[in-house]
C-alpha cells in the first residue's frame, strides 16, 4: 500500500504530534465532496512514519519528475514508463474523493486526476492491485459490461474483443493496465449519475494505479466532465487545502451552482490533439513589481507541439520551462540581494536565514494571480531552510510544457467552466 502513498510528508509541514483530531465524519452532501489529500490524517494511505524534511522534498521531486514525464507522454501522444536512475518513479495523484459505485453501492476512495479521461476501477480477482478494496461486479445488479463494436469501445485505446466484451490495454504512469469496459451507476455526494463508463480493471503491474482506483477530471469523452455533462454542465471547482491545515481536506464541487459569482477568469485553451489537459494563456511572470523578461516563445500556445501552460492536480510544484524558470529565479534572487543561496535536490534557489521574499504573480489573459507566501515558498518546520518551490523543467522530458501544480493552487478555488471556455481562480481557506 506505502507505494501507492504520494509524496508529500505532513512532517515537511507541520508536527503530526501537535495536530488537533480531524473532522474525518465530514459528509458529501448535494454536488460537494469531500477531496482528501492522500497524506491526510482522514486518509488511510498516510504515511505511518513521517520522513524528514529534507528527504520528504526529495520524495517529492522525483515523483514531480515522474508527474512530468507522464504529462509529456499525454503531450506527445505516446505512453511512457518513467524511469530516473535505474530505478522505477511513481506518479500517483495526490488527491482522493469518496465514490460510491452499483447497486447496492460499494464505495472507494478514488484519486482524482485533472490531466486524465478515463475512470479506473480495481475489480474483484484483480491481478496487482491493491487489496485495499476492490469492487465487486457480481454484486451489483447494474454492471453491464460494454460490447466491442459499441460506441464507447472506439474510444478508449488499443480496444480488443474477448468473447463479447470490449477489453483494452493501456498505461499510466509505470503502471500497465488490461481492462473490461463497463457500464455501472455511480454515485458522488447525493448525485447518481446512471450508465457510467469506466475500466474494470483485471491485471495491473507496475505502482502507478491508485489502491482504489482513478476518476479522471479531464475534459475528453469518456471522462467524469463529458459523461455527466446532463448533470453537471461540464463545471467543476475544487479547494485544495494548504499542507499546513490540520485535517487537511478541502471540497470538490460538481455543477455550475454554488460556484463563486465573483472571480477572475482566463480563456480554456483548446488542443484537439491533447484534448485531456487544461491549457490557459500564461502570458508573464511578475517578480515583486518587475514583470521578468522572459521571451514569449516560453509561453506560447501550440497545438501541434503541445507547447503551453496547463493547470494540473497531480503535480505538486509548478514546473516552468527553462527560459522563463531561469529568468524567475534570477529575479527572485536579485530582490533577496546577498543572501547566501544553497540547494536541497532540484530546488536551486533555498536560504538558511530569515528572509523577506517578494511576491510572485502569474500574469494569465484576462487574470492576474499573486500568490501568497505559502504557494510558493517551502519552510522547513524548524524554520531554517526556506526555498523557492517551483523548478524548470527537466532536460530529459518534453520542455514545451508550463505546468501550474498543486502548491501553487492550495487554497484557492480553481474553476473549470467549458461551456464558457474559461478558468478562474479565487483565493479561498480550502480548509
Amino acid at each position: 500500500m506505502r507505494s501507492l502513498l504520494f509524496s508529500v510528508a505532513i512532517i515537511l509541514f507541520f508536527p503530526i504530534a501537535q495536530c488537533l483530531t480531524p473532522e474525518c465524519d465530514t459528509r458529501d452532501r448535494g454536488s460537494t465532496l469531500q477531496i482528501l489529500h492522500v497524506n491526510s490524517p482522514c486518509s488511510p494511505f498516510r504515511t505511518e512514519s513521517p520522513l524528514s524534511w529534507e528527504h520528504s522534498v526529495l520524495q517529492m521531486q522525483s515523483k514531480d519528475y515522474a508527474r512530468l514525464q507522464y504529462l509529456s507522454s499525454l503531450v506527445a501522444g505516446r505512453s511512457i514508463a518513467p524511469i530516473a536512475s535505474g530505478r522505477t518513479i511513481t506518479q500517483n495523484p495526490t488527491y482522493i474523493v469518496r465514490a460510491k459505485i452499483g447497486t447496492p453501492s460499494q464505495t472507494l476512495l478514488m484519486a482524482v486526476d485533472t490531466s486524465n479521461d478515463a475512470a479506473f476501477v480495481p475489480c474483484a480477482g484483480c491481478v496487482g492491485c491493491s487489496s485495499s478494496a476492490e469492487f465487486d461486479p457480481s454484486l451489483s445488479s447494474s454492471f453491464k459490461p460494454l460490447p466491442c463494436g459499441g460506441p464507447q469501445c472506439s474510444q478508449v485505446p488499443n480496444p480488443s474483443c474477448g468473447v463479447t466484451t470490449c477489453g483494452y490495454n493501456t498505461t499510466y504512469g509505470n503502471s500497465a493496465i488490461s481492462s473490461t469496459l463497463a457500464q455501472d451507476n455511480v454515485t458522488l455526494a447525493t448525485d447518481s449519475i446512471v450508465g457510467y463508463t469506466f475500466s474494470c480493471v483485471r491485471t495491473s503491474t507496475g505502482t502507478s494505479l491508485p489502491a482504489q482506483g482513478l476518476l479522471g477530471l479531464g475534459r475528453g469523452p469518456l471522462s467524469l466532465v463529458t459523461q455527466s455533462n446532463s448533470l453537471y454542465q461540464s463545471t467543476f471547482s475544487y479547494c485544495l487545502p494548504s499542507y499546513k491545515s490540520n485535517n487537511f481536506t478541502g471540497s470538490l464541487r460538481l455543477g455550475p451552482n454554488s460556484q463563486p459569482k465573483r472571480i477572475k477568469t482566463s480563456p480554456l485553451l483548446r488542443n484537439p490533439r491533447r484534448s485531456s489537459l487544461y491549457y490557459v494563456n500564461l502570458m508573464a511572470i511578475r517578480v515583486g513589481r518587475r514583470v521578468v523578461n522572459i521571451p514569449p516563445s516560453a509561453f506560447t500556445f501550440d497545438p501541434t507541439t503541445g507547447a503551453g501552460t496547463v493547470f494540473d492536480s497531480g503535480t505538486v510544484f509548478t514546473s516552468l520551462v527553462k527560459p522563463a524558470y531561469t529568468a524567475v529565479r534570477d529575479e527572485f534572487r536579485r530582490r533577496m540581494g546577498n543572501a547566501t543561496i544553497s540547494t536541497l535536490g532540484g530546488f536551486d534557489t533555498c536560504y538558511t536565514v530569515p528572509v523577506t521574499v517578494p511576491t510572485i504573480t502569474f500574469m494569465f489573459s484576462g487574470m492576474n494571480v499573486t500568490l501568497p507566501q505559502d504557494n510558493f515558498l517551502i519552510r522547513s518546520t524548524a524554520g531554517t531552510t526556506s526555498c523557492l518551490a517551483m523548478a524548470g523543467a527537466p532536460d530529459n522530458v518534453n520542455s514545451v510544457l508550463n505546468v501550474i501544480a498543486s502548491f501553487q493552487q492550495q487554497n484557492h478555488r480553481i474553476l473549470i467552466d467549458i461551456p464558457n471556455s474559461k478558468l478562474g481562480v479565487a483565493r479561498e481557506a480550502c480548509s
